[in-house]
């Protein structure tokens, strides 16, 4: 190879070297400790991180592998901090057997320590982007994994994936070089499946996990936004307890019921675990709290409506939720009729 080609060869990896530093402005997650510590130890102790991670960080987890599997079978960790874990193959593919190949639950139920199958048997890709890692990329395989479909910068979701890529606010760290977006559709980009829309999808007798943006577009708070109770930073359980700054005539003869002087709180009626993630805790009460709050007291009152489109039927939630969800969850021996008996006048004013 004579100079004149080799430079043209040196010059051309740089070009390239060069375009790809340009195209890939993210940073890291551990970059923005320096600066921001406190968010930081909070969005580590939430779900957001623990929604992809490598075997080197999750075999530390605790957590029960599938039937004849070890760590050293594992490629990934879907999950595994609040509702479930699922485990992906050193070829890409989700875990939906036993290691020999015969029939196996493969998920695992972290509330009650119990195992569901997931595909039964199937050769299940991992195909969760966007919303299980930082910048997706449809095209390529993480890893060069077969299995894997698409590639991203950071496994989980991590701070730039909200606040976007990082490099311009290290150079220059002031609030106009990252983006800051406190809308209710930045958190929908996930929180939903099929669309950011009205309609809740539902199956099996509950609305169907992660589908908060549908829920509050389709109740009587449609207008908050997430941030109005929520620390996008913390965990999720850890909402704040604004009730009584809107509803406070209702919130005073509450107190004075029997439900109110017991300490039930407003979220275990107008947030009853009518949406399901992982388990079925009871007949009415699934792992994840709606963010409907209406509540229909009518004892014939549906809470669901199937609809069929070009011959498939499809199950969504309404407006509102019913008492099975809001009564009988505590009530489990009574029926509709009582409940709906007993809502009236529940909040003690008349």
């Amino acid at each position: 190879m004579n100079n004149k080609v080799l430079l043209l060869v040196v010059l051309g990896y740089l070009l390239v070297t060069v375009s790809v530093a340009q195209g890939n402005d993210y940073v890291g997650s551990e970059k923005c400790f320096d600066c921001h510590a406190e968010q930081y130890n909070k969005w580590q102790a939430s779900g957001h991180p623990w929604k992809l991670r490598k075997v080197e960080k999750a075999r530390y987890a605790k957590l029960p592998l599938p039937p004849g599997y070890s760590w050293d079978d594992i490629s990934y960790v879907i999950g595994g901090a609040v509702k479930k874990a699922r485990f992906i193959d050193n070829n890409g593919y989700i875990i939906t057997t036993a290691k020999d190949g015969s029939e196996a639950k493969t998920q695992y139920n972290l509330e009650d320590g119990s195992w569901s199958f997931y595909h039964k048997g199937e050769k299940k890709p991992y195909k969760c982007g966007p919303c299980h890692m930082t910048a997706y990329a449809k095209e390529g395989h993480q890893d060069n994994m077969e299995g894997m479909i698409g590639t991203w910068a950071e496994d989980g979701i991590s701070c730039e994936e909200c606040h976007g890529p990082g490099m311009e606010h290290l150079r220059k760290p002031v609030k106009s070089t990252i983006k800051i977006d406190r809308t209710p559709e930045a958190c929908g980009k996930c929180h939903q499946r099929g669309g950011i829309g009205p309609e809740p999808p539902a199956k099996g007798g509950f609305i169907r996990h992660h589908e908060q943006i549908n829920e509050l577009k389709a109740g009587v708070h449609r207008d908050l936004s997430c941030i109005d109770c929520h620390n996008p930073h913390e965990r999720a359980i850890l909402v704040k307890d604004t009730c009584m700054e809107c509803h406070e005539d209702i919130a005073a003869s509450y107190a004075k019921t029997i439900h109110g002087k017991q300490g039930t709180r407003c979220v275990e009626c107008h947030m009853p675990k009518a949406s399901k993630s992982a388990i079925r805790v009871a007949t009415y009460t699934g792992d994840v709290r709606t963010h409907i709050f209406k509540i229909n007291t009518a004892a014939d009152a549906n809470m669901f409506k199937e609809v069929e489109e070009k011959g498939k039927k499809s199950l969504f939630a309404k407006g509102f939720v019913t008492v099975d969800y809001t009564c009988l969850s505590c009530h489990a021996s009574r029926d509709k009729a009582w409940a709906a008996e007993h809502a009236a006048n529940f909040h003690g004013k008349k």
